[in-house]
């Protein structure tokens, strides 16, 4: 009697952990970063001659910074920004401060100055991805992007200079155009490598 009472419990167990992994398992993999384990790895690996598979460069992070300078004297003006962006990025912006005072500027440490979120994992791959082949394509008179704002150190900078170029924002609630910095962050060693890496990934590199 005691057995069978524990063998039910065991199941009800059971029923109760069952969805959990199947919500778990039912989670897809962001296509593009599927199609850079089946194909832009390989490629990247016979391009440099890469013996060791975790060599490859690939995507760290990415960064999308929105500079508010009204923001040092209307703190009010900084709510649309975020708002904005965490629509943009699918993620909950952090205000950032001004590290240092500058007079001339009016602002002091400490100050809000504008948003910014860090993109990892599934998420970043999926903005990469909307980026590339959705958002850039519609900037008006767009002939791909510069092949020169890589840092030297494998990290390259996009300048945008307005939010409505990403379907997500409704141009009817936009108060004032808001120009930001995308910063891709790859593990590569040197910017021929990151060029590779973006390139086979869709980055839309100027001819």
């Amino acid at each position: 009697m005691a057995k069978d009472k524990k063998e039910k419990k065991g199941e009800k167990q059971e029923e109760q952990r069952a969805p959990e992994v199947a919500r778990h398992s039912a989670k897809e993999k962001p296509r593009l970063k599927g199609r850079f384990e089946k194909e832009v790895a390989p490629a990247l690996m016979k391009e440099f001659e890469l013996k060791n598979p975790m060599a490859v460069p690939h995507l760290h992070k990415i960064v999308v910074n929105m500079g508010v300078g009204e923001a040092t004297q209307n703190a009010k003006v900084l709510d649309p920004a975020v708002n904005e962006l965490s629509q943009i990025t699918g993620q909950k912006p952090v205000v950032t401060r001004a590290k240092k005072s500058i007079a001339a500027f009016k602002v002091r440490a400490g100050m809000p100055i504008g948003a910014m979120v860090t993109l990892r994992g599934d998420r970043m791959y999926e903005f990469f991805d909307r980026l590339v082949n959705v958002v850039l394509p519609r900037v008006r008179d767009f002939r791909g992007v510069s092949t020169k704002s890589f840092d030297g150190r494998g990290n390259y900078t996009l300048g945008l200079h307005d939010q409505l170029i990403f379907p997500e924002i409704d141009y009817a609630k936009v108060d004032k155009l808001k120009g930001m910095n995308v910063t891709i962050v790859t593990t590569a060693g040197n910017d021929d490598q990151a060029r590779a890496l973006l390139k086979h990934l869709g980055m839309p590199f100027r001819a």
